[in-house]
């Protein structure tokens, strides 16, 4: 084969796999299955990210409608998560294929030993052949901890696994200027270099009744992938070929460039796996020395503390505005950095016993 000999990350959103009224569309799910095998034969490396447990169950257990309450979105997943799977596994090994299920929470990712076993399994999958079916556990996360329609999911495992490629593929042809459904002159976005506020209030709601991601999850999903250097597409797939044509950069879609400094592995984990156990404040001076000047945050630089943390927690920084800045792991028990904040440097060493003076070293901050 002389294709892309490269690893890929496909993940197919509740809207491209369900009907309107919340059905399992088998033939949605063969659709993508012989594209996803086609693209595998240039020689790729494939993970399936997939949404579409509830929306597939939900019927099932006799709503008319998609539920709220979050017993019964679990309720509908649990039932539903077996009805995806058969119909993946009847799908795939149609063309003679054996996929595997793989569910993840936001704290498999938060708790480095459980991210190293889930990237072991992964890993394992992949050099057997297998393609790996993933899903969020939806019967065991909280609403608070969720992924939001698996667009973060599929992000975080782009990174986990050194993707070169996330495809989301979704019911929308990209990111556009405007709502295209009522601004008959908006324009679509072919590629984007930087993802920025402006992008961001560009991005709408969810387009389906079905799916609980909208624009903006997937926005913040490219964020992700491509801070750990992972290209990332995000389009629709129609016809035969267009999964193959959005792996080449000729897809329905837009098209989003991985920085050219990507973070380390640790670096990821304390920006986007991690979950924060607290949230300190900072003034205009500690913020530039930070975020232009490279330096180490120090007490000095500290307006608020909040929560409960200790050291070697990973805790939020926001500016003077409340805006959250970056993340970062702490030097500090909670109860000793409100007795240092705003302090200087000579008087927290003659104050507190501390065994790094900086608040945050460096390396280990990350803007976001």
């Amino acid at each position: 084969m002389n294709g892309f000999h490269r690893r890929i990350v496909v993940k197919i959103g509740s809207s491209s796999l369900t009907s309107p009224d919340g059905s399992l569309r088998k033939d949605r799910i063969e659709f993508f299955a012989a594209e996803l095998i086609a693209l595998a034969r240039t020689g790729a490396d494939l993970l399936l990210v997939t949404s579409g447990a509830v929306a597939a169950g939900f019927a099932r257990l006799g709503f008319t409608k998609r539920p709220k309450a979050t017993h019964e979105k679990q309720a509908s997943a649990a039932v539903g998560q077996a009805l995806l799977m058969q119909a993946y596994n009847e799908a795939f090994g149609a063309h003679g294929a054996v996929v595997a299920q793989v569910l993840l929470t936001r704290s498999d990712f938060s708790n480095r030993k459980r991210v190293h076993n889930a990237s072991s399994t992964l890993e394992e999958l992949l050099k057997r052949g297998v393609i790996p079916v993933v899903n969020e556990n939806d019967t065991v996360s909280v609403d608070e901890l969720k992924f939001g329609d698996n667009d973060t999911l599929s992000a975080l495992v782009g990174n986990l696994v050194k993707a070169r490629q996330l495809l989301i593929f979704t019911d929308m042809d990209g990111l556009y200027t405007d709502d295209p459904r009522k601004n008959a002159e908006a324009r679509r976005i072919d590629r984007v270099t930087v993802i920025d506020d402006d992008l961001f209030l560009m991005a709408g709601g969810s387009g389906s009744t079905v799916g609980t991601g909208g624009m903006r999850s997937k926005l913040e999903a490219a964020r992700i992938a491509i801070r750990g250097g992972v290209q990332v597409f995000i389009g629709r797939a129609a016809e035969p070929g267009d999964v193959v044509r959005a792996a080449t950069g000729v897809g329905w879609g837009t098209y989003f460039d991985a920085s050219l400094h990507t973070l380390s592995v640790k670096k990821q984990w304390v920006g986007f796996h991690s979950v924060p156990q607290g949230r300190i404040g900072i003034d205009e001076g500690a913020r530039r020395a930070l975020m232009e000047g490279g330096k180490s945050l120090l007490p000095a630089g500290i307006t608020s503390v909040e929560g409960e943390f200790h050291p070697g927690d990973v805790i939020e920084v926001a500016n003077g505005a409340g805006k959250l800045i970056g993340r970062g792991v702490v030097n500090y028990a909670s109860w000793q950095l409100r007795a240092a904040a705003g302090l200087s440097t000579e008087e927290v060493q003659r104050r507190i016993d501390v065994q790094r003076i900086e608040v945050i070293h460096r390396d280990e901050w990350i803007d976001l």
